[in-house]
């Protein structure tokens, strides 16, 4: 018997001055969320299952950018993308544009186990929904008071704001934008993303890794994207490869600067790495997240096929929690 381990993610590129009581309570959900996921494999449930559980947990609560509490586009909706995979034959789906879907990642694995294709979008992946039986809701539903003030401020200050859950007001945004991205990345003059200026960028994704007692590998990943993100625009949760990975050898679920993990191929490096150059799971993180980046921020967690559990980050903290069957646990923010 394999032994079981699990990783779960809310975001990395945490500010620094994120209030005490932010980090408490981002730590009380994801203490939550680990121990549902440790409940479940401790009872024998597959790792395909559980991701999707545990995603759906976060998915439910505002407090990180997925589901409810996602991010708002530059028109004031929600644009949900989510992705599953599971390690067992690589099978996958993933979704993108879902404005009315409870829990896209369970959307996600309907594509992945009912439909003939791996990625549904926009309107066909809402009519698919509809047709699976799956739980809607009206897209006022994702959409919390809170993320419209911000969005408010977003556009005010012409950017794709990092962390919109720190209230500013009036003159201060401008120069609370040009602080974070100086805090964050080194750099005054704000950061480029695809050769595009922009102040910063929002990366609260939420995901989970896990191997259960058969060895079996799954991966999930889900966000609301970009806060005042242009109409349409994917980012790299639902690309397989680049935000979500599963194979024999780990399960990896990324989060951060999206352009900058889809021009990685991010996850699907951590399991190259492990399979090429047989680098064990710690040092193929290590690898990926300071070698393959370029000048990308990101973080992400995994999981290897023996049951070891890894992350990494080059970025200010990443909202995570893990757990394995000889009972370490752990949730944190920083280094």
């Amino acid at each position: 018997m394999a032994r079981w381990a699990i990783a779960i993610h809310g975001g990395a590129g945490v500010d620094p001055n994120l209030p005490e009581h932010r980090q408490e309570e981002a730590k009380r959900v994801l203490a939550r969320c680990l121990q549902l996921g440790v409940d479940l494999l401790r009872a024998g449930t597959p790792a395909l299952d559980v991701v999707e559980a545990v995603v759906r947990e976060l998915e439910s609560d505002p407090c990180f950018n997925s589901g409810r509490g996602s991010a708002l586009s530059r028109s004031g909706s929600v644009e949900m993308e989510a992705s599953i995979m599971d390690g067992r034959g690589r099978r996958c789906g993933a979704v993108s544009g879902v404005s009315t879907v409870k829990n896209p990642v369970s959307l996600a694995r309907r594509v992945m186990e009912k439909s003939p294709h791996s990625y549904l979008a926009f309107d066909g992946a809402e009519e698919f929904a509809r047709e699976q039986g799956l739980e809607v809701v009206d897209n006022s539903y994702f959409i919390t008071e809170e993320n419209v003030g911000m969005l408010k401020l977003a556009k005010e200050a012409n950017s794709i704001l990092f962390d919109y859950r720190i209230p500013l007001t009036g003159a201060d945004t401008c120069s609370a934008l040009a602080a974070a991205s100086e805090k964050n990345h080194g750099a005054g003059n704000g950061m480029v993303m695809n050769g595009l200026p922009i102040s910063i960028y929002a990366p609260e994704t939420v995901g989970c890794a896990v191997v259960d007692s058969t060895g079996a590998c799954a991966a999930a990943t889900s966000t609301g994207g970009l806060m005042n993100k242009m109409n349409g625009r994917i980012g790299d949760s639902p690309l397989i490869g680049s935000g979500t990975y599963a194979c024999k050898a780990c399960a990896v679920s990324c989060t951060g600067e999206g352009e900058a993990i889809i021009r990685s191929t991010l996850a699907r490096d951590v399991a190259a790495v492990m399979e090429y150059k047989g680098l064990p799971l710690q040092e193929a993180v290590d690898y990926c997240v300071n070698e393959r980046l370029d000048e990308g921020f990101a973080g992400l967690i995994a999981v290897s096929g023996t049951g070891e559990v890894a992350y990494g980050f080059n970025c200010t903290g990443m909202f995570r929690g893990c757990a394995t069957e000889d009972g370490f646990m752990e949730v944190g923010i920083w280094e």
